[in-house]
């Protein structure tokens, strides 16, 4: 395919990755859906391929690739079928551990980032909270310095990779009175003594594992803070549009999967005495769920392109996240409808993909919050800088 951001390698790449989940990954569906986990050495496969460390230094196992490598990794896993797979995965690696690779100590990056990208521990990024998700300022899990180490007690919700995960990059708060300006990350071993997890029953992400997690006066030594203290508010702000934009590009992928799962359908359903693909309303409809997806991934692919050349693209990336979002699940929903009951059954993977794509209007930020970014900007004039 001709494209201005993809050259060959990138390309043969993309055929690596898809021979991998079409081998590794698709056969197990069923399975790791019903049993609502992701075993561990399927981690330790990617990360012996290279798929771990995409983007980071290739001190610690890293492929130093650029950001197009990422868009073609992140396609592929998005057609595996299985929000929860897609979702633990970019977790762990673009949301996770990305803090750590940034601004993280050679001590930290030793002892996480490096067996995080071999696939050796996953990891898990503590943000939400029962009584605070969108407004990050007010977290109530606190950090508090006894000596040598940091006495963490709190609550986390949500959180991806949360029940079978290694370790977890946490947001604290160091000063409880100083609001947005007290808020630090500190990387906390899932084992520690104190820390108590409890997996949460979701409507779809089957495959992933999702747990609300408890600290109660865990100690963690002062050398597990990632950058500086007080600073982590700030280094969230800023990874939140990385975040924002690894969803639009999943959610871009995932739509077109659904369209190509029902064109497929289309063909092989007759009714009337001739495929269904051939009834005027089924493919003006179509038509106009391929052209909105067209559309949506040109507008993701300038983003990355922008993000690629340093510019800050809150704006954009907030705008991504929300069209995708919302458009995965249109699409989702418009596509079910063209399978008619057979859409309804579990075995067809449409099932599964309309329920997966439901929560991609809230998870990283929800449409409402979105629209709250984008008006700021584009209202008010709100402008943004880099802090890494």
């Amino acid at each position: 395919m001709l494209s201005q951001y993809f050259n060959q390698d990138h390309q043969l790449f993309r055929q690596s990755v898809r021979q991998f989940i079409e081998k590794e990954v698709i056969p197990n569906t069923e399975k790791w859906e019903t049993e609502r986990q992701i075993p561990k050495s399927v981690f330790k496969k990617m990360g012996d391929l290279g798929y771990m460390g995409i983007n980071f230094s290739e001190d610690y196992g890293g492929m130093n690739a650029d950001l197009w490598y990422s868009v073609v990794f992140l396609e592929e896993i998005a057609r595996s079928t299985m929000g929860g797979f897609s979702t633990a995965v970019s977790v762990h690696q673009f949301m996770a551990i990305n803090h750590i690779a940034k601004i993280g100590s050679p001590f930290l990056k030793e002892k996480y980032l490096a067996p995080a990208i071999a696939g050796e521990k996953i990891a898990a990024l503590g943000i939400t909270e029962p009584n605070a998700g969108s407004d990050v300022s007010a977290i109530l899990t606190t950090a508090v310095r006894e000596g040598d180490f940091y006495v963490i007690n709190g609550s986390k919700t949500f959180i991806t990779n949360g029940t079978y995960g290694d370790f977890i990059t946490l947001t604290c708060k160091t000063n409880t009175a100083a609001g947005a300006n007290g808020v630090s990350l500190i990387v906390v071993d899932l084992d520690t003594e104190g820390v108590s997890r409890t997996k949460l029953n979701k409507m779809g992400w089957h495959s992933s594992d999702t747990a609300e997690i408890r600290f109660d006066n865990v100690r963690v030594p002062v050398e597990h803070l990632i950058g500086q203290e007080n600073a982590g508010f700030y280094y969230l702000m800023e990874s939140l549009q990385l975040e924002r934009l690894v969803a639009a590009i999943m959610a871009v992928a995932g739509a077109e999967l659904s369209l190509d799962l029902t064109i497929q359908y289309l063909h092989e359903r007759e009714a009337f005495g001739k495929p269904i693909a051939k009834y005027q309303a089924i493919r003006h409809k179509i038509a106009e769920m391929a052209t909105e997806v067209d559309i949506a991934r040109e507008f993701v692919y300038s983003t990355c392109w922008k993000f690629t050349q340093g510019e800050v693209v809150v704006k954009e990336c907030s705008m991504a996240k929300l069209f995708t979002s919302e458009l995965a699940k249109r699409v989702a929903d418009g596509c079910l409808q063209f399978f008619g009951g057979f859409g309804y059954i579990e075995d067809y993977p449409i099932c599964r993909i309309y329920r997966d794509a439901r929560v991609g209007t809230i998870a990283g930020g929800t449409s409402e919050i979105m629209k709250e970014i984008i008006g700021k900007i584009v209202v008010d004039g709100a402008a943004y800088k880099k802090v890494y």
